[in-house]
């Protein structure tokens, strides 16, 4: 008798995904994790306590000692507030992927046929995306208050543009940190530490010229102090062309430095 022995075909490895199929699973996942807000509230009101809570005290405790005027003080200090959530808003991401990664979440993603980056990605681009929120509610309680915009609904957008660009370079530092710290209070510990003392030494709730000599040539290098003064020329009116242009080369280059480490600690960590 003769056996005949018959031999599985190898199956042949999936080929990566292209860059047109990346981009739209990562838009998947950002859509999914905007998505869960409706199932988890909580997301969005972590966004909204601190926008209001710091307005409010900064306007009514702050301001007449500071301005001698609370409307005078709102309209110099919001643009500083809006630039400081915006990054302490940076912490969502790092303690969410942190989050994520000690409960196996990537693991189960990463057995899908999609994009290794695109999980990643959609977080990044989601918590970015909910920066909208803050801002319009900033912007939405600073009118109510009497915050005054003088350039229009253009110079909104180029605020808010310019918000989420920066945001956007910011986000891989607090991916940095999410993916190397042991542990969400080691993130939340280390992310404070970095964005409290950066925020506080700039012109965002303060004049420059308020402040010892020492400390002023730190402040006029603040990224944090040019984007506050770019954000209110552009909602109140003055200069604009300056401090954006060099919050904007702040932004790249955090994000060509930072970036490369962050991806490589995603890796060696997922």
């Amino acid at each position: 008798m003769t056996t005949i022995t018959q031999t599985a075909p190898a199956v042949a490895a999936s080929s990566r995904p292209g860059a047109g199929a990346a981009l739209r699973q990562t838009m998947t996942l950002a859509w999914r994790s905007m998505v869960q807000i409706k199932h988890n509230p909580m997301e969005l009101l972590d966004l909204s306590v601190q926008p209001i809570m710091f307005l409010l005290l900064f306007t009514y405790v702050f301001g007449g000692a500071i301005a001698g005027s609370t409307g005078d003080y709102l309209q110099f200090a919001l643009p500083g507030l809006v630039a400081q959530n915006m990054l302490f808003a940076s912490m969502t991401t790092a303690v969410g992927l942190n989050v994520d990664i000690a409960k196996g979440v990537f693991d189960r993603l990463r057995s899908l046929p999609i994009s290794r980056s695109a999980p990643l990605a959609g977080r990044i681009v989601a918590d970015t995306l909910k920066q909208v929120w803050a801002f319009a509610l900033f912007l939405g309680l600073g009118l109510v208050l009497g915050f005054r915009v003088h350039t229009g609904i253009a110079g909104v957008l180029g605020a808010l543009a310019l918000l989420l660009a920066f945001a956007l370079a910011m986000s891989w530092t607090a991916v940095l940190v999410g993916v190397t710290a042991a542990s969400m209070e080691k993130v939340q510990i280390l992310m404070f530490s970095l964005m409290m003392p950066i925020t506080f030494t700039s012109n965002a709730f303060v004049a420059t010229d308020t402040m010892p000599s020492w400390l002023q040539k730190w402040v006029e290098v603040n990224p944090v102090s040019h984007l506050a003064d770019a954000v209110r020329g552009l909602l109140g009116g003055g200069p604009v062309a300056s401090d954006a242009t060099i919050s904007l080369l702040w932004a790249a280059g955090i994000a060509v430095v930072v970036a490369p480490l962050a991806v490589r600690a995603f890796r060696n960590r997922i």
